[in-house]
Formats: C-alpha cells, sequence, structure tokens
C-alpha cells in the first residue's frame, strides 16, 4: 500500500514536471515566433535579404542561448550562495564571470561583422533597435500578465 503511494507520487511528479517542461518549450516558440515577427516588421527585409539573413541570425541565437546556459548553471547558481564563497572561489568565479562576458562580446563582434555583409548598416542598427524594442514589450506583457502594472 505503502510503496504504491510511493509510486503514485513518483509518477504524478514526473507528470508535472514534464507538463511544466513541455509548457515552458511552448511559450518559448511562441515568444521565438513573435520575435520573428516583429524583427521582420521592423526590418522589412526583402525576400533575398532574408533568405540569407535568418541562418544568420539563428545561428547567433544559438550561440547566445549556449553562453546563457552557461551563465545560469555555472555563474547565478554560485551567486546565490556567494556569503559562503571563499575569496579563491569568488576570485574563480569573478574569472568565469569576465569570460562569459568576453564571449558574449565576441559573439556580437561575430554576428554585426557577418550581418553586415547581408543587409545595410542602417537596417543592421534597426535590428539591434528592434531586438531591445522586443524585449522591452515582452517584460511589460509578463508585468501586465503578473499584475505588476
Amino acid at each position: 500500500m505503502i510503496m504504491t503511494k510511493k509510486i503514485l507520487i513518483l509518477i504524478f511528479s514526473f507528470a508535472m514536471g514534464t507538463t511544466w517542461f513541455y509548457a515552458q518549450g511552448q511559450a518559448r516558440e511562441r515568444i521565438k515566433t513573435l520575435k520573428v515577427a516583429f524583427i521582420t516588421e521592423r526590418l522589412n527585409l526583402t525576400s533575398q535579404e532574408a533568405q540569407s539573413f535568418w541562418p544568420i541570425y539563428n545561428e547567433h541565437e544559438e550561440t547566445l542561448e549556449r553562453i546563457r546556459r552557461i551563465e545560469r548553471l555555472e555563474l547565478r547558481s554560485q551567486i546565490s550562495i556567494i556569503q559562503d564563497l571563499s575569496d579563491n572561489e569568488s576570485s574563480t568565479l569573478l574569472t568565469k564571470f569576465l569570460d562569459v562576458q568576453k564571449e558574449k562580446h565576441e559573439a556580437q563582434r561575430e554576428f554585426i561583422s557577418k550581418i553586415k555583409n547581408v543587409i545595410s548598416p542602417k537596417k543592421t542598427l534597426l535590428l539591434l533597435k528592434a531586438e531591445e524594442d522586443f524585449k522591452k514589450r515582452l517584460l511589460q506583457q509578463m508585468r501586465k500578465r503578473r499584475g505588476g502594472g
């Protein structure tokens, strides 16, 4: 009887975790779709530009997601216990932080270097602005849904 309850609890926990993970994946895909539409509208890409632009842009987004994953797993998890870190551990964490920041910067430099050969410098700047505008709108929508105004 007790074993059956434990198994049921385990199955329920797994199902809930899977559902949550699936919902997160759906939300990410929806956000990605909205972002693509937003950028497409803002940049007004020709079909030729779009054909070259999106593979480069998607590759860059994958690179940034990999960097963000490292940031979450290796840095933010440690920052929550910063009070308990020794000076040596703090120094190591700070070095990792700087390495991640440098990697982000290099990824951005490489992306702009590639993308400016596909779209005009003006559209490249419009892209950077569109990404910032999209983030702001997304945050505003999230705050509204949570009741934060």
